[in-house]
């Protein structure tokens, strides 16, 4: 309250000051006394510069004019807000997204490879397709130079027409010596008439016997022929073996074929010493026959002696049946070796990754190309932590790096029994001291939806890297 009053008087003051001043020196001048006091009413009076700044201090100062805050526009706001909602929209699609599926990067299109290649060795005669062309099973890619395998099957195909003759002539043997035996018993009852009936026999035995001679010695001419021309060609493979213009394979053949002409050579000197054996044998049965008109005792032992040549016969058909079964395998075995020199697409798809040449020799087992087959699928390496919730038959959704703009359908068909890890040629030990946890990869497979992938069939190629994402329950 105080200051407030000391205030108001100033201001008074101020306002009186100049009137008050005027008269306080015309008294001082007049009474010539100096002042001894000085109160502050008079040094007011006395200073009339110091109440003109007084009272300009109190004059309280106008207040600086602040500038408007300026507001964004409602555009501006609307925008905001829209984007907001948009941002909060997308966030929620995103989270829904990411809560119902399972994505991998780590996954590529898989295909059936067929590797071609020749069962047999042999001269690669004619190619019938060119790389990346499109083939269909049992089409023939390659053909291979003939004419040996047939050459191998005619002789298979002789063999068997000899071992069938044998097995005739075997069979005539055991109906001849049954007849005979059959004679010799009725002349060892005594009889003249059967004595004479089994002279006839043995004559008819004679001449049948003497008719299979020459025959067994063409069979022999022709084997010694073969022999011949077998170790003529033995001899000249083996030079060519040594000069290095031959494998050691071609080299063993003609040794083998070389072989098995001498060894028919044998068989057939047998034959022609067994046709001189039942000429001798028709002979005594002559003789034996004759001896039985003169007595039937001499008959009975003729019969046996008959009896036991009956087997003897049985016996060679028995042997001549199982080189039929011999000859017939032969010759199944010649034609099958034929049949592979035609090399044929074992499936449908497209030839890749050729490396024959006509001219070239292969051997078994050689690559010759590889066949493509026309049904991908996907292998998907997902996260050991993303499979927990994958069935079979589950929607895939497929991004194939090759087509982005393009979404293929397939869906889950299986899930590998094992990491992939797990069928890695070194697969990793724990238990070795140095283990390091690492989320490991679960390989899926995914087939496409064949309706999806049209027109692309031709176009999806194994090998291509792809984006799998799956609709998990």
């Amino acid at each position: 309250m105080q200051s407030n009053d000391h205030s108001a008087l100033n201001r008074q003051t101020g306002l009186n000051g100049k009137s008050a001043l005027g008269k306080a020196s015309i008294t001082s001048e007049q009474l010539s006394v100096p002042s001894t006091k000085s109160t502050p009413e008079t040094t007011e009076l006395e200073t009339p510069d110091s109440a003109t700044k007084e009272e300009a201090t109190l004059e309280p100062p106008e207040p600086p004019i602040e500038p408007r805050r300026k507001h964004p526009p409602k555009w501006a706001i609307g925008l905001i807000v829209v984007g907001a909602i948009v941002a909060g929209s997308w966030g929620l699609r995103w989270w829904h997204y990411a809560s119902t599926h399972e994505e991998t990067d780590n996954a590529q299109v898989v295909g059936n490879i067929y590797p071609i290649s020749s069962r047999i060795p042999g001269t690669v005669q004619t190619i019938a397709v060119d790389d990346n062309q499109p083939v269909q099973a049992g089409q023939v890619l390659v053909q291979l130079d003939p004419h040996d395998y047939q050459v191998k099957v005619e002789q298979a195909q002789a063999a068997l027409a000899v071992a069938q003759r044998q097995a005739q002539a075997a069979q005539a043997g055991i109906s001849l010596a049954n007849a005979n035996a059959q004679a010799q018993t009725t002349t060892a009852q005594g009889s003249v008439g059967e004595a004479i009936a089994s002279i006839s026999s043995a004559q008819a035995a004679l001449k049948e016997a003497q008719a299979g001679v020459p025959f067994a010695q063409a069979q022999l001419a022709q084997s010694e022929a073969n022999l011949q021309k077998a170790q003529t060609d033995d001899q000249r493979y083996e030079t060519l073996y040594q000069q290095g213009a031959i494998s050691a394979q071609q080299r063993d053949a003609a040794r083998a074929n070389y072989e098995t002409a001498a060894a028919a050579v044998d068989a057939n000197r047998q034959q022609v010493q067994q046709s001189q054996a039942k000429v001798a044998q028709a002979q005594q049965g002559i003789a034996q026959a004759q001896a039985q008109l003169q007595s039937s005792q001499g008959g009975i032992q003729q019969a046996q002696a008959t009896g036991v040549q009956a087997e003897v016969n049985r016996s060679q058909y028995d042997a001549a049946v199982a080189q039929i079964a011999e000859a017939k395998a032969a010759l199944q075995n010649a034609q099958l070796q034929l049949s592979y020199t035609q090399i044929t697409a074992p499936a449908t798809g497209r030839v890749g990754n050729k490396t024959v040449e006509v001219g070239q020799q292969v051997q078994p087992g050689q690559p010759l190309m590889a066949v493509v087959g026309t049904a991908p699928w996907i292998a998907a390496n997902f996260k050991e932590t993303q499979v927990a919730r994958m069935h079979p038959g589950e929607a895939v959704e497929i991004h194939i790096d090759a087509f982005p703009s393009q979404t293929f359908v397939g869906r889950i068909a299986s899930l590998s029994p094992a990491s992939g890890a797990q069928f890695s040629l070194l697969p990793p030990d724990n238990a070795t001291g140095n283990f390091t946890k690492v989320v490991q990869r679960i390989p899926v497979k995914i087939t496409f939806d064949p309706s999806s992938i049209q027109p692309y069939e031709n176009a999806i190629t194994a090998g291509m890297s792809a984006t799998v994402s799956v609709a998990v329950e």
